[in-house]
């Protein structure tokens, strides 16, 4: 009996780390009890936390306990192999909860190993040995170990279904060839989304190093234009302390010569203060025409009083610098920020495209015209919005960027992600263009829609046609003094539209955008003609 009692416990000898019987036995100040090699080994994967803590009651111990080995019980496991270690394989033949255990066995029941559908009822492998040598129940059809048999029972007659209902006219074949489709297409499905999981992956990589490149990027040119900064600080310090050194050299030299001549002046005053006092009107009258006559000053006729404004225009000048870098960064920053939030990987096809008014005003923009673009005939107004073509040269400053041929005139934004703007006009013809800022100036190919830098759509009231290196292309739609322009510049998409009560799509480009400074552009005809940049809601 003793013997079976050890066999019953054989768990408690077991290390809950490997499983096994323990091995040189050591118990922790908890109580439990490992193999030495097994907590040893869990401790040291936990030596960097600084503290150590018990597998199974997780309780904590600082510092790490020191192991020794457990005598007594190392003797009950030497015991245990020589009396259970035979009778020790049936304890794994035992159901525990989550197995499924075996109708026939009473007490202690054994694992299942075979379920059968006739019966049906659960099998070990000591009472499933009738399903193999008796002939009636060769034929029961056993399957694994399953605890839902009693789905295989028909609720009305309380006994195992033999076949299908007849309203169904399915039998299993039908059935098992539904389910093979059924699997094929859901594998074939889970083909599918696994590549869709790794293009999804590819383009978490993608994203990531982009915003990688471009974080590493800006930190850089960030880093040079305040390298720059720091540079022109440290000369305007340098050149003001120069100055100021030469400036206070050429005062102090001044104001030393000053003293000396003071010094002489009160040396020459108490001469003639004592001389003024001689009782002897002979002696006076002799030695007068001896004493030295007064000197001119040679150095208050070079000192000149004026405002106290020393390096004060150092400071205006600065401020304007500060000012002018504010409106830079200030302007600029809209298209950086648009740029960044404009990154969008999964709308950006074709098929995102708006296809309503509402839909493009929801990517519309502000826009206004460059006047250092404006070419000398064209006037604008309305907040550098409305662009006029006169007959009469405005007076611009001259201007690298500004067009000297054509009538035409660049947006001061530059354009990124999804635009859409309007341009309103007025007279006998415009053309509403998009051009990159590289585009030509001076010349006859600076034309929009003449060159592989801009595409424009001429508008008149009889026609439109369509421009794009040189190429033109007749453009059909109703006529209208509103076109709306829609620009996808990552997806390359140009679309022109005529707009009235309702919108029509008058022509699409499908292209590639390779340049990232591209621009709206409007050229005016002639004389009285007009366009505005509508502001749209």
């Amino acid at each position: 009996m003793a013997q079976k009692g050890v066999h019953l416990d054989r768990t408690k000898f077991c290390c809950s780390i490997c499983l096994d019987l323990l091995k040189d036995p050591v118990t922790i100040p908890c109580g439990h009890s490992y193999c030495m090699n097994c907590i040893q080994s869990h401790w040291d994967e936990e030596d960097e936390k600084k503290t150590h803590s018990c597998p199974q009651c997780r309780q904590s111990f600082t510092p790490r306990p020191v192991l020794v080995k457990n005598t007594m019980l190392a003797d009950l496991v030497e015991e245990l192999k020589k009396t259970g270690l035979q009778a020790a394989p049936t304890d794994l033949c035992y159901a525990e909860p989550e197995d499924v255990a075996c109708d026939v066995c009473t007490g202690r029941k054994r694992k299942a190993v075979k379920s059968c559908l006739s019966c049906p009822a659960s099998y070990c492998d000591k009472h499933l040995q009738p399903h193999y040598e008796a002939v009636p129940l060769k034929k029961h059809k056993l399957v694994e170990p399953s605890e839902n048999l009693q789905e295989n029972i028909c609720s009305r007659h309380d006994e195992v279904m033999k076949m299908f209902c007849r309203t169904d006219q399915q039998s299993r074949t039908e059935r098992q060839r539904e389910l093979v489709v059924s699997r094929q297409n859901i594998q074939q499905r889970i083909q599918d989304r696994e590549e869709d999981v790794k293009v999804l992956q590819q383009e978490v990589e993608a994203i990531n190093g982009s915003a990688d490149k471009a974080v590493e990027h800006s930190e850089k040119i960030f880093t040079e234009l305040i390298r720059l900064m720091e540079k022109r600080r440290s000369d305007v310090k340098q050149q003001v302390r120069s100055q100021q050194d030469t400036e206070v050299s050429r005062v102090k030299e001044l104001q030393k010569k000053l003293e000396q001549e003071m010094t002489e002046l009160k040396r020459k005053d108490a001469e003639l203060k004592k001389f003024s006092h001689t009782e002897d009107h002979n002696q006076f009258l002799h030695n007068y025409p001896s004493l030295s006559a007064l000197s001119e000053s040679t150095h208050s006729s070079s000192i000149n009083i004026r405002p106290l404004r020393y390096f004060e225009d150092v400071t205006a000048a600065v401020s304007e610098v500060r000012d002018k870098l504010q409106d830079v960064l200030r302007d600029t920053w809209t298209n950086i920020s648009l740029t960044v939030t404009e990154v969008d990987v999964l709308l950006s096809n074709p098929q995102s495209e708006p296809k309503t008014r509402a839909g493009l005003l929801r990517n519309s923009c502000e826009i206004t015209l460059d006047p250092n673009t404006a070419n000398t005939l064209l006037l604008l107004s309305q907040g550098n919005r409305k662009v006029t073509r006169m007959s009469k040269e405005q007076s611009y400053f001259s201007h690298p960027d500004r067009f000297t041929y054509w009538c035409q005139v660049l947006s001061r934004e530059s354009l990124t992600g999804r635009c859409y703007w309007e341009v309103e006009w007025r007279g006998e013809g415009v053309e509403v263009a998009v051009a990159y800022k590289s585009i030509s100036r001076a010349e006859k190919v600076s034309e929009f829609g003449r060159n592989d830098k801009s595409w424009s759509l001429y508008c008149d009231n009889n026609s439109y046609n369509f421009f794009h290196n040189k190429v033109k292309t007749p453009v059909s739609g109703p006529r209208s003094s509103r076109v709306g322009v829609y620009l996808d510049h990552s997806a390359g998409i140009l679309s022109f539209y005529s707009v009235s009560e309702t919108i029509t799509l008058l022509h699409r480009v499908q292209t590639t955008f390779p340049h990232s400074h591209i621009h709206a552009g409007v050229r005016v005809y002639c004389s009285n003609t007009s366009a505005e940049l509508s502001k749209v809601k």
